[in-house]
């Protein structure tokens, strides 16, 4: 995978929902560097909620599946229904999700944050590229 341009998120708003806060710490330095601004990271669906509930602009999303014991399904969605592109940062394999999550992108932990956000330009502009999924 080629690295994409310095700003290649400039003007992204990018949902970080994470609640092990290295992993959120190392997704939002690695946002930070393609110049991406980071909404978050927040550690609970609860807060997740809070800010979809603003209504402010997100652009992406990067959600772990299970935030302090509570799923995201919820949270995706809303997300879903805005047409929000989502890559689910998991330890939990495809067969834990419920069907109708299967096509959106997953990274299975440990993975590396970077690589994850290198990733991601392709996604905000090509939503409906949600097949793959990475290691």
């Amino acid at each position: 995978m080629t690295a994409p341009p310095h700003g290649a998120l400039a003007n992204c708003r990018v949902l970080v929902a994470e609640d092990e806060y290295f992993i959120a710490r190392d997704i939002a330095r690695a946002l930070h560097a393609l110049e991406a601004e980071v909404v978050g990271p927040v550690p609970s669906r609860d807060a997740v909620q809070a800010i979809l509930a603003t209504g402010e602009r997100i652009d992406a999303a990067i959600l772990d599946i299970n935030l302090n014991g509570e799923t995201v399904f919820p949270v995706m969605d809303v997300l879903a229904a805005r047409g929000i592109p989502v890559v689910f940062a998991t330890g939990y394999d495809q067969t834990a999700l419920p069907t109708q999550y299967w096509d959106v992108p997953r990274w299975q932990k440990p993975f590396d944050p970077r690589a994850l956000v290198r990733a991601l330009p392709d996604l905000v502009r090509d939503p409906p590229a949600r097949a793959d999924t990475h290691p």
